[in-house]
């Protein structure tokens, strides 16, 4: 035992002596990483902190019997590189991607759509909302979040919350818009949109509950660290996808026949398998978004009812497939063991920590830093759209119709 504590002992000298004698090649590169990283952090939170959000509210009417396709297109032209042009403006400048923020809300019940953006930004995303969707009016107005005063001294607000995450790789596909035939635009009678039950239990909420789901996604770039440490190979999504489909091919048709299969017949695909590659193909060939979801229940007083939790926790169910992708709960306000979290210290940390989280929109970058999953504007457009009639929740407010300024042409008296 002597023997083993003195060899430690000596190799623990010689590598602390090699590392002193060697400190002048080494530590000017670590610093110089360190405090690169340090200025980063710096100029792009001082960046971040100047910018300001701007909350559009969407006022959908009765008539609006588009399919998501439409909101696709919205989607593609928010599809945006600009403030990371070059590495003066990315790491200079502090400037970053710009990103949106769609968001679900139902405030004791009453349904309503948001859509948060930077004031540069503004004029592109009304415009091309008003081009597909003409009836629908668009309103600046005040964050509701800034209503519930959760944390602060007095306050008797509860919360609950999580993040969601994908099932798989992101290059698999959920089940979209397409799936539930709506890519064909079905008349209102025929039409499953899959946003109904969403919009359903939000329109159940009771008096002092609230829920909240929003959406943040920006353009995604070959710039994702892999996970794999410092130096790890950044992601490029559409490559992934393509690495991916040779990796099923491959494996595939090297599968040993089963009994009473021949090899010849075991290397040809299934239609299962054949189907599985043609969706990520299609998938990968739609532009992508980084994205980040997230959702909160909050209940003022007494009025907190746990039944509300089970109908979040699946509020992305209707999109999960199978064969393909889908929505996992993720980052949860809670613990499943009561030893993880003995006085109850980390949980409210948890769950101050998401609302803040929520409020400042924050996912891409520090504070509340998240690792984001890829969407494409088909994905996208499935779980955020303004739906037709066929959604019918009562506490859905719709306008009756848009205002409009009278024909150029009218006759003047």
């Amino acid at each position: 035992m002597e023997l083993i504590i003195d060899f430690f002992l000596r190799a623990l000298g010689s590598v602390i002596y090699t590392s002193y004698d060697t400190a002048f090649i080494w530590a000017p590169l670590v610093l110089g990483v360190i405090a690169a990283r340090t200025w980063v952090y710096y100029i792009r939170a001082n960046h971040l902190a100047e910018q300001k959000w701007v909350v559009l509210e969407i006022k959908i009417p009765r008539d609006t019997f588009k399919s998501p396709l439409a909101m696709e297109v919205v989607l593609n032209a928010l599809h945006q590189t600009s403030g990371e042009s070059n590495w003066y403006a990315k790491y200079i400048l502090g400037k970053t991607r710009v990103w949106f923020s769609l968001e679900l809300v139902s405030i004791e019940g009453k349904v309503r759509f948001f859509l948060l953006t930077r004031p540069f930004f503004r004029s592109v995303v009304q415009n091309n909302i008003y081009a597909q969707y003409p009836t629908i009016e668009i309103f600046e107005v005040a964050d509701y979040t800034s209503h519930v005063p959760y944390g602060q001294e007095g306050s008797d607000w509860s919360i609950w919350g999580l993040e969601f995450a994908l099932t798989k790789e992101d290059p698999y596909p959920i089940k979209t818009y397409t799936d539930y035939g709506l890519d064909k635009d079905p008349k209102e009678e025929f039409k499953i949109d899959p946003m109904t039950p969403i919009l359903e239990m939000l329109g159940s909420l009771g008096k002092g509950n609230q829920m909240w789901i929003q959406i943040l996604v920006r353009a995604t770039k070959k710039d994702n660290k892999k996970v794999g440490g410092l130096f790890g190979k950044a992601s490029d999504w559409k490559k992934d996808g393509e690495e991916l489909i040779e990796k099923l091919r491959k494996e595939y048709s090297e599968q040993k026949p089963k009994p009473g299969q021949t090899v010849a017949f075991d290397r040809t695909l299934t239609k299962g398998q054949q189907e599985e590659i043609a969706a990520i193909e299609r998938s990968i060939s739609k532009p992508g978004f980084d994205c980040g979801i997230r959702g909160i229940y909050l209940a003022k007083g007494d009025t907190f009812d746990a039944t509300n939790i089970p109908g979040l926790l699946g509020a992305f169910k209707q999109y999960n497939s199978n064969e393909l992708n889908g929505f996992r709960p993720s980052n949860v306000t809670g613990f499943d063991f009561p030893w993880e979290d003995f006085q109850g210290m980390r949980l409210s940390g948890k769950k101050a920590t998401l609302f803040n989280a929520y409020i400042q929109r924050s996912y891409f970058h520090p504070p509340y830093k998240r690792k984001s999953f890829v969407l494409n504007s088909e994905e996208l457009a499935t779980i955020f759209h303004f739906p037709g009639s066929v959604a019918e929740t009562p506490t859905f407010e719709r306008i009756e119709s848009k205002k409009v300024e009278p024909p150029a042409n009218l006759p003047v008296v």
